[in-house]
């Protein structure tokens, strides 16, 4: 029994990450569908941030009651920053960059995140690199193999590999997106990729800077339900102040027309933005940023499973060779760390060995 409980204290970070992205990529189907069918991707986000909130205030209250911390000036300003980058900018982003793309698209952007993470981690002293050891080589080497995999994901796009039309070509821009917006879905198949991939490529850097952001907020306020809830209440008055300002006072955008609707909204406010940030917040307090933003290929796994029979995309040769490349290059990246922590775990081991036989030795000589 305790070796079992031992085995699930170790693995239990791993587990809770596969059930957070296998969720993460069901949300971005369900967004796909309900963007295609015009919701407003700023609405959505306000949403799902507010049925968040709704969800984990009361747990909130009643789990961390009497561990929570003070609340300081700057611990709500990081708290703030973190909302801008993690609930409603990015989310944003990749919003643009899922309505104008695929899903099978952002999630290879979402495979760039680990290693964009690993690299901002690196001026900050969160990440080293040893270019005489091998596991420095390889961190190296992993994060190159998945920059030059985002490269052919971006730039190359080859022979379609199924017989369905592409969505890029058919999927027609709804009337009721608001004029002044409307320039971030552009008609024309060519633009509307190029304004994708650049919405995806800015939400991927401020998503990979939220982990970072989020490890500096787990030292000072360990508590995530508590911080998880402040987080997507500071998201949820931002998204609608930015809705109130492009919107124009447009209040018809925040119907939600039909059950399809009104179930992704409540699922991804659960899921998306309520669960699955209580459990990445809780991830990166124990294992650490990079380690977290690892599991991101997970979505598109699961997306490649599910998402063409739901939403007919379209798949090209570009887009299985980038990808195979980003997730090779994360995974050599992640031994490389596997490797690393490991090292450093036997040399902890060995400085306290060596410490007690000191300590041992001197109250031996002390005794004589």
């Amino acid at each position: 029994m305790g070796e079992v409980m031992k085995w699930l204290n170790e693995w239990h970070p791993a587990f809770l990450m596969v059930a957070i992205n296998i969720g993460l990529a069901i949300v971005n189907i369900l967004h796909k569908k309900v963007i295609d069918d015009g919701i407003d991707p700023v609405v959505l986000i306000t949403y799902r941030l507010y049925i968040s909130v709704l969800l984990l205030a009361p747990v909130a209250c009643f789990l961390e009651r009497r561990t929570r911390p003070e609340l300081t000036f700057g611990l709500l300003c990081l708290l703030f920053l973190n909302a801008i980058l993690g609930v409603t900018l990015s989310p944003y982003l990749f919003l643009v960059g899922l309505r104008n793309t695929t899903a099978t698209y952002i999630c290879a952007f979402v495979n760039m995140v680990p290693v964009i993470t690993f690299l901002m981690a690196l001026p900050f002293g969160l990440e080293t690199v040893d270019m005489r050891s091998m596991t420095g080589r390889a961190k190296v080497l992993g994060t190159v193999v998945t920059v030059g995999g985002a490269m052919v994901l971006t730039l190359y796009k080859g022979v379609p590999l199924t017989n369905f039309s592409d969505p890029g070509e058919t999927t027609a821009i709804h009337d009721n997106t608001s004029s002044h917006i409307n320039w971030l879905y552009p008609n024309n198949r060519t633009e509307r990729w190029t304004i994708g991939t650049i919405a995806l490529v800015a939400g991927t850097l401020l998503w990979s800077a939220w982990f970072l952001v989020q490890a500096k907020i787990s030292k000072i306020y360990p508590c995530q339900y508590s911080s998880t809830t402040i987080m997507c209440f500071l998201g949820a008055i931002q998204s609608t102040l930015f809705s109130l300002v492009t919107n124009h006072q447009d209040f018809s955008s925040w119907v939600l027309k039909g059950k399809f609707q009104i179930l992704t909204v409540l699922f991804s406010g659960i899921v998306g933005s309520g669960l699955s940030f209580v459990g990445m917040s809780y991830c990166v307090k124990i294992r650490g940023p990079v380690f977290t933003a690892a599991f991101s290929p997970l979505i598109q796994i699961v997306v490649a499973m599910i998402g063409f029979s739901i939403l007919d995309e379209q798949l090209h040769l570009g887009s299985v060779l980038g990808s195979a490349l980003i997730i090779v290059g994360l995974y050599i990246l992640l031994w490389g760390k596997n490797k690393e922590a490991n090292a450093c775990l036997t040399k902890q081991i060995e400085d306290v060995k060596t410490h007690d036989e000191e300590d041992l030795a001197t109250a031996k000589a002390y005794q004589t």
